[in-house]
């Protein structure tokens, strides 16, 4: 008996000991450092597309307004900024936040997109909708194609405002990955930044001034945008971005009661322990190799993380620059054992010409890779442009 609860005392020993010597680094002690008073909550950054916090981050929920934000992006996408909108019977005086519309009144989709994010008007976002989409439901369709785009898979539209419907749905993780899809566009970028919009008025003396009900903007140093909502069921959700030092980091949560604060808090955790570092400059010499680097690369890293980077060569077999532009390869980068990005590797006097700052492809391991040649997007190609000829007609 003896003998049997020495070896217990042994063995319990050797547990606590072993505790003690274990890394602690799985546990992102960090993180939960950070407490809000959201369901659910995530913190990504812009460029890189890493998420850097995120709690039941990828739980379906009712986004209220935040839906906003992918009507947004799917209009200037799909849609003539220039193109003027007349207010049908379907948007005019549709219920909750309003731009307050008339009935046949007439604008540009650029100026009333002002009116969606600003304002949050619903009745701005159907006549967008059907401007763009032919219909709503043709819009929804669009909308739901973005999603599976950029790989939401915790995300489904029900329509185009954010009013509660039944299959309307979105996560905190899904939020942040498309606000950051859509600030790489710089007429989204611009819209959600404006603290103050004015517009013609055609049926009053004065015209619309719209005020952004985003208070971030006004109450966090770097804050600029992106957008707010609320519904019964959703209650106070929140988008809020911010730069500082040429970081860029979007926060977003769903139902919380003190989301102006807990956005200060998510932004600053983000600032603090995940700096955006300059890893990679277009032209950088390869150590060992006679080639250069095809792009420039800048990812944020926690405490410690840089030291753990692993790089890795893969040369192509093509060679040929009359094929391949000088194209000899890729390096990958990874973080903890996983892919973080693949930058192309060119002879040194065979770079091809820099790409435009934004483009609609973001290429990261967190938010994935857009399937360009599957049936699917070919055919969301063909009725997108059915249902912008339809909404043209319509206008």
């Amino acid at each position: 008996m003896k003998t049997i609860k020495r070896k217990w005392i042994l063995s319990l020993l050797l547990c606590m000991s072993l505790l003690i010597l274990l890394p602690m680094t799985s546990l992102r002690a960090e993180n939960a450092t950070i407490n809000t008073h959201a369901r659910a909550s995530a913190l990504i950054d812009v460029e890189s597309g890493r998420i850097l916090y995120s709690n039941r981050g990828d739980e379906p929920m009712p986004m209220a307004s935040l839906t906003k934000i992918m009507t947004a992006i799917v209009a200037i996408e799909n849609g003539d900024l220039e193109g003027v909108i007349k207010v049908g019977k379907n948007a005019y005086a549709k219920e909750g936040s309003s731009l307050y519309l008339k009935l046949g009144e007439e604008m540009t989709l650029e100026t009333m997109l002002y009116g969606l994010m600003l304002r949050s008007g619903n009745d701005a976002a159907s006549a967008i909708a059907e401007y763009v989409g032919g219909s709503e439901e043709g819009f929804v369709f669009l909308m739901n194609a973005k999603a599976e785009e950029l790989h939401l898979t915790h995300t489904h539209f029900a329509n185009p405002h954010g009013l509660d419907a039944k299959g309307h749905y979105s996560s905190a993780n899904d939020l942040a990955v498309l606000t950051a899809y859509a600030l790489h566009n710089p007429v989204f970028k611009e819209i959600v930044k404006t603290q103050e919009k004015t517009a013609d008025n055609p049926y009053e003396k004065w015209d619309y001034k719209w005020r952004n009900k985003n208070k971030m903007l006004r109450l966090y140093d770097g804050a600029d945008g992106v957008k707010t909502g609320y519904t019964k069921q959703a209650l106070r959700c929140l988008v809020s971005s911010a730069t500082r030092n040429g970081q860029q980091l979007v926060a977003v949560t769903l139902n919380d009661g003190d989301d102006w604060n807990d956005h200060a808090s998510l932004l600053n955790f983000g600032f603090n322990h995940y700096p955006l570092k300059t890893l990679i400059q277009r032209g950088d010499k390869i150590s060992g190799y006679e080639l250069v680097a095809g792009k420039d690369f800048s990812y944020p890293l926690g405490k410690g993380e840089q030291e753990r980077l692993v790089t890795k060569m893969i040369l192509s077999k093509e060679q040929k620059s009359d094929t391949s532009f000088g194209l000899k390869g890729v390096l990958k980068l990874q973080l903890g054992g996983k892919e973080i990005r693949q930058i192309p590797i060119y002879a040194p006097n065979a770079l091809p010409p820099k790409q435009p700052e934004f483009s609609k492809k973001i290429s990261s391991p967190t938010i994935g890779t857009y399937p360009h040649d599957t049936w699917l997007e070919a055919a969301a190609s063909a009725l997108r442009a059915l249902f912008q000829a339809g909404g043209r007609e319509h206008s």
